[in-house]
Order: structure tokens, then C-alpha cells, then sequence
């Protein structure tokens, strides 16, 4: 029940009527139990700084940050942790009880959580990152905290995959495809696969000894995922991290770490009632 005594958390962000964080984060709060209830309010670019103000002054909980306000709010926020610090980039912002604005990012420790949670350890691990964007350098960050042995950043662009890389500290370096079949780790942080058949690689560079991960979580099956297993590679698809980076802002939020179980499984429905219509 909503009642005075609720407190708000919101994803803010532009568009926002897709997200998928409603469904995962109220499951968690109903499933624990806490007078939390999550909206989503679509902030036009540009609106980053008063949605900040209005945490404050309404006494909004938490905030989940998405596009095009991740640069703007990690700009404006009193603090930052040192992955946000890092990337110049928040998801999650922390509303403490004197009134100062943590910027967190979440979104690579949710990739490793979920990379742990399938028992894939990323420590001493070769890792080759396809892209180099936001996705992409959250990860790179992620892994070279979890020590990875090497972080190895292949795009289109040179220059980025070397700002991206640049991130991986020693551990990080600009590759090319030819890199793949060396690797231990595969993980796509492009958007390919997600309105279509194609791959972001040639699937004839996978094998067995594969770990291939995809970001992408609509379709859970991409065609990567698909040449992955059909060589025997082991598969992770993208929606494990979607869990664990929201599972890390509850924590972030509420001080214990909610049922990650719970939380795939709304998502998953809500998957399932978005296809259906």
C-alpha cells in the first residue's frame, strides 16, 4: 500500500516508457517487504539538474539514471564513488540523511555480478570488449577493478577503443577480431543484435573454450548467444546485468542486497506481456 509514509525512487531519463526498471525494482520492494514504491518520470535532456533539485526537495529515496542524463547528473552531484568518478558517468544517485547527492556506477559491477552469479570469475581473466561506448567503458572499468589480466577494447574507432581501454589502467589495450579466438572472455557492449539477426563478430571466431556474454537482453537470445552455444561455448545473456546493476542501487539505497531471483523474474514477465501484445 502507498501510504504517507512511502518514500519514492524513480528512473529518470528520456524516452522512459520502456524501461524495464518499475517492474524489476517494485517486485524487489514488494518480495522485501519495504514501503519503497519505483516510477519512472521522463526528464527531457537538459532537465538533469532540476531533477536533482526535485530529489531534494520532494524527498525522493533514490534515483536510477538513464540516457541522456548520465554525464549531466555525475556534472552536478555533491559526490562521487570511483567508478562513477571514473567513467564521468552515474546511474544511481544515493540521497544521504544531511542532504548530500552520491553519484554511483553500477552498471559494470552488475556485469560482473552477473558473470559470478553463472560461476564465471572475471579475476586473471583475458577479456576482449566489443564496442566502446557507454555500455562498453562501464564494463572495461568493471573488469580491470575485478583483476582482470587483460582487457582488450575492439571498435570501429581507434581512437575511442583507446579512451575506452584507457580505462583497464595496465590491463587495458585497442585490439582487433583477431583477438577473439585468444580470449577466455567475449563480451558484446554494442547495440547489434537487438533489432536484428546480426552479429557484432564473426561466429566462426568462437569456440568451446569460450565465456561470450551479450549486453543485449531484448532479444535474450541473440544470434551471438545462439553461434555460441552451438559451438559449446558458455552463454550469458544480457538481462543478468540489468538485474544486478538495479539489485546494487537497491543496496546502494536501502542497505541490504534484495532477491535478484525476484527481480529476473518480473522482468522476464514483463518481457513476456510486452511480446504478447
Amino acid at each position: 500500500m502507498i501510504t504517507g509514509a512511502t518514500t519514492v525512487a524513480a528512473v529518470i531519463g528520456s524516452p522512459v516508457r520502456h524501461s524495464l526498471s518499475p517492474a524489476l525494482h517494485n517486485a524487489a520492494f514488494r518480495a522485501a517487504g519495504v514501503p519503497w514504491v519505483y516510477v519512472a518520470f521522463d526528464v527531457p535532456h537538459g532537465g538533469a539538474v532540476a531533477a536533482l533539485d526535485a530529489m531534494r526537495a520532494l524527498g525522493i529515496g533514490g534515483l536510477s539514471v538513464t540516457m541522456p542524463h548520465k554525464e549531466a547528473v555525475a556534472a552536478n552531484v555533491d559526490e562521487l564513488d570511483p567508478a562513477a568518478a571514473a567513467l564521468r558517468s552515474v546511474n544511481t544517485v544515493v540521497r544521504h540523511p544531511d542532504g548530500r547527492l552520491v553519484g554511483h556506477s553500477t552498471d559494470g559491477a552488475g556485469c560482473v555480478a552477473s558473470m559470478n552469479e553463472a560461476g564465471v570469475g572475471v579475476h586473471d581473466r583475458s577479456i576482449v570488449v566489443l564496442g566502446a561506448g557507454a555500455a562498453a567503458r562501464a564494463v572495461v572499468d568493471a573488469f580491470a577493478r575485478a583483476g582482470a589480466a587483460s582487457v582488450t577494447v575492439v571498435n570501429r574507432s581507434r581512437d575511442r577503443a583507446h579512451e575506452a581501454a584507457e580505462l583497464a589502467g595496465p590491463a587495458g589495450r585497442v585490439g582487433t577480431a583477431d583477438d577473439v579466438p585468444a580470449a577466455d572472455v567475449v563480451v558484446n557492449a554494442t547495440s547489434v543484435g537487438m533489432a536484428s539477426d546480426d552479429s557484432p563478430l564473426d561466429v566462426a571466431l568462437l569456440h568451446a573454450g569460450h565465456v561470450v556474454v551479450d549486453l543485449v537482453y531484448h532479444p535474450l537470445e541473440t544470434s551471438l548467444l545462439a553461434a555460441a552455444r552451438a559451438v559449446g561455448a558458455r552463454a550469458i545473456d544480457g538481462l543478468g546485468m540489468l538485474v544486478h546493476q538495479a539489485a546494487l542501487q537497491q543496496q546502494l539505497w536501502l542497505g541490504t542486497l534484495p532477491d535478484t531471483t525476484v527481480m529476473r523474474a518480473a522482468a522476464l514477465d514483463e518481457l513476456a506481456r510486452r511480446n504478447a501484445r
